[in-house]
């Protein structure tokens, strides 16, 4: 492959960001440029000549625009290799196309309006835009393509200073990008009409899972300094996520950031009423997360009492952190956690103008506002997990228990306020990676022990923490995520005072687990629903 001279362009984009200074550009050259459609009349009306390609195939637009693109001069002038197919391409009166400068219909734009019905999106599917994508890319050894209106200025200036040529490496790097592009749209495609299926109660688990994401920054390393990493998101990620949300000071993002950030905020989610429309209006809650793990949750009557609370579950591993809130950072708080402790990453809702005026003090926090999520809200049903060589596919781990129904399994019945602190833990558990047990009274957490190969050492660690931490565990209730495989852990829960216990139930000891509660008069509910995280 050599370089290519582009004497002829066809020009039809969706998006005509750039396009006219572009068209200028490739007039003054002498270029010859076909088009369709609105392109065609914008060019013509900012003064640029262009041959409409009705006029050059002879054939019209028909089909309300359906029927223009999809014919054999346009797909042959795309196709033609110069010396191989130069007598067939004359003798049809064939003119080679050298350039194609093609974006597509807004597909995913269309269908992210919440008033689009699927009329409406079938009509947004893009033809003859992949097409001649696809044919001009297979024959990027003779042709060049533009479908990113950000490439434009980089083309003018190649072209500027390689008299109006490209190189075999440039039409190769475009061709890969004009594939991933319409692969993408594709997906987008196939996942939106998978979605219209799905509900009507088809089939969860597709025969091939198609993702689509792209990529919102680069990252300065990974999980650690020697790996590199870039963060990719949803074309239209929820509101109400890391994903969506807006950085408005700090240093930048690292990949552990996000992920912790991730683990925060998801956290406190779980505490959404459900019955209300937005998180405004659901309990002031504050989760503090360390290594994807919360090390302390707390709800409250006010922002600042609810992070003092979670704080103090475990100060040592607060340090460094990152800390979520349900609704917006006010001021106060800004100035508890800038006096109390290093901290990495905030991120709530919203950001108090107040608040955003201390922060600035530490201008390295990291302060990230997500926006509002709606109640129980889920940006896709599924959840996924890659492993070398394949991906794992589940539905999320949501679950509508009412707690306070739950039958007691020993002769003691719990309280109001134990099966409120119950209901609570019981959800941070949910955020807790398995092994998972968490202590916690009056809608704070005392203790939390999480990640290990048994119980026994969860529930030790956890009563580890809160001794250490100055918190009495008398009167707790105690959450774990699974079931206890032994009666050893309702028995350290004894000596510790712990007088309610949520579990999922299901051990072929069940009956020695619940026997050991009722002995140390210990109510135990039994959820028959597990929480393992991973």
């Amino acid at each position: 492959m050599t370089q290519q001279p582009i004497r002829s362009a066809l020009l039809s984009v969706a998006d005509k960001t750039g396009i006219v200074e572009l068209a200028q550009f490739l007039y003054a050259q002498q270029i010859r440029l076909l088009s369709t459609g609105g392109t065609a009349q914008l060019l013509k009306e900012h003064g640029v000549p262009v041959i409409e390609v009705s006029d050059y195939t002879g054939f019209p637009e028909i089909m309300d625009g359906r029927v223009k693109t999809l014919h054999p001069k346009i797909h042959a002038g795309l196709l033609g290799r110069s010396k191989q197919d130069a007598a067939i391409m004359t003798e049809h009166k064939i003119d080679s196309i050298d350039l194609l400068v093609v974006n597509l219909y807004p597909f995913a734009q269309v269908t992210a309006a919440e008033n689009c019905n699927l009329a409406t999106a079938i009509e947004n599917i893009d033809v003859g835009g992949p097409a001649m994508l696809r044919a001009a890319a297979k024959n990027y050894a003779h042709v060049a393509i533009l479908s990113d209106p950000q490439d434009y200025p980089a083309f003018i200036k190649e072209l500027a200073q390689n008299k109006i040529t490209t190189t075999p490496e440039k039409r190769l790097a475009l061709a890969q990008k004009a594939f991933t592009y319409t692969a993408n749209y594709d997906t987008c495609i196939a996942n939106y009409l998978r979605a219209q299926s799905a509900s009507k109660n088809t089939e969860n688990f597709p025969d091939i899972y198609q993702a689509h994401y792209q990529k919102k920054q680069d990252l300065p390393y990974g999980e650690n300094p020697h790996q590199t990493a870039a963060f990719y998101i949803e074309t239209k990620p929820p509101r109400g996520c890391v994903a969506s949300s807006i950085q408005i000071q700090g240093k930048a993002l690292s990949y552990n950031n996000i992920v912790d950030a991730d683990a925060a905020l998801e956290c406190v989610k779980q505490f959404t009423d459900k019955s209300r429309a937005l998180s405004q209006s659901a309990p002031t809650i504050c989760a503090i997360v360390k290594h994807a793990n919360p090390c302390g949750v707390a709800l409250a009557s006010s922002q600042d009492l609810a992070y003092q609370r979670a704080f103090a579950t475990d100060p040592s591993s607060a340090y460094g952190g990152i800390i979520a809130f349900n609704q917006s950072l006010e001021a106060k708080t800004a100035a508890a956690i800038i006096a109390q402790q290093f901290v990495e990453v905030i991120i709530a809702p919203d950001v108090d103008e107040a608040a955003i005026e201390l922060l600035k003090a530490k201008p390295n926090i990291r302060v990230l506002k997500s926006g509002y999520w709606n109640a129980g809200f889920q940006s896709s049903s599924l959840h996924c997990k890659q492993i070398t060589g394949g991906l794992l596919l589940q539905e999320r781990d949501d679950d509508n228990l009412d707690i306070h129904l739950l039958p007691s399994k020993t002769p003691r019945t719990a309280t109001l306020e134990e099966y409120s602190d119950l209901a609570f833990a019981w959800k941070v558990a949910k955020s807790v990676k398995s092994n998972a047990i968490v202590f916690a009274k009056m809608g704070s957490t005392l203790g939390i022990g999480a990640g290990q190969m048994s119980r026994i050492d969860s529930t030790k660690i956890a009563l580890r923490k809160a001794k250490e931490a100055g918190l009495s565990t008398q009167g707790a209730i105690m959450a774990s995520d699974a079931f206890f495989p032994f009666a050893d852990s309702i028995e350290m829960a004894a000596e510790a005072g712990i007088t309610a216990i949520i579990q999922p139930g299901g051990s072929m000891r069940d009956e020695e687990v619940i026997a050991a509660a009722a002995a140390a008069n210990i109510a135990m509910v039994f959820t028959n629903l597990r929480h393992f995280w991973h």
